[in-house]
């Protein structure tokens, strides 16, 4: 359903991710998964992303380190490329997956740097 929320979301969503992403997106979308784009765009980037109380650089941060914490690893690596529209450095990058290590494990963090370490070097 397109509305304001999800103008806004789109908005969002392009900010952080870029128009390749979301272009690509929009172009494999299809009836099986519409409604669920929707709510995506809606819902995490009309939503959560818009909100005011959090820099984009710090929902980057958070999104990272839970997506590191869960194993999502396309998520993971998605965000990780983000961080070029979020203003979030390597050296942030470094800090939440070390603070990931001690919360969600070492094994968790080790294979989330290893992840981090192919998308800053633009290999993945």
């Amino acid at each position: 359903m397109k509305n304001e929320r999800y103008e806004k979301g789109m908005q969002m969503r392009r900010k952080i991710l870029g128009d390749k992403h979301v272009n690509k997106a929009e172009d494999m979308k299809n009836d099986l998964d519409r409604e669920f784009q929707e709510y995506i765009v809606n819902n995490a980037w009309g939503e959560i992303w818009s909100r005011p109380g959090l820099t984009g650089r710090e929902r980057s941060l958070i999104t990272i380190a839970l997506m590191a914490a869960l194993g999502h690893d396309e998520e993971l690596a998605m965000h990780l490329r983000a961080t070029k529209n979020t203003g979030a450095t390597e050296e942030d990058i470094k800090e939440v997956l070390l603070h990931t290590a001690v919360y969600a494990g070492v094994p968790v963090a080790n294979h989330a740097f290893k992840i981090a370490k192919e998308i800053l070097a633009g290999k993945k």
